[in-house]
């Protein structure tokens, strides 16, 4: 298990990665937030996807279209993995937000 200090870099950095990569995606009907460790995309319907730190269990969470995901850093995998299913957090935010744009966005994680 990571050290509270490791997992607050390592869950900072992503967020502001998933961000950042966010920012880039020509769609006027997202928009992009990221404040106090939340990460929020909202759509022109109001519908909201959170990801976001959870200090205490040392994971980042996500929660979208009805479903919600508790991701764990896997140093094997280079990447936040959510135990329960296998999906890493980049391919099922990426997976979910092309399903609701309609289009494609193309979030991959920098290596």
């Amino acid at each position: 298990m990571l050290s509270e200090d490791e997992y607050v870099e390592r869950a900072q950095r992503e967020l502001a990665l998933l961000v950042a990569r966010l920012d880039l995606v020509e769609a006027t009907s997202l928009e992009v937030e990221l404040a106090n460790d939340i990460l929020t995309l909202e759509f022109d319907d109001g519908s909201k996807y959170v990801v976001n730190s959870h200090r205490a269990a040392r994971q980042i969470w996500m929660a979208a279209e009805r479903n919600a995901w508790h991701f764990d850093w896997e140093p094997r995998a280079g990447a936040w993995v959510a135990q329960k299913t296998g999906e890493e957090l980049w391919a099922t935010l990426n997976r979910v937000t092309e399903r609701k744009l309609g289009a494609t966005v193309g979030l991959v994680r920098p290596a």
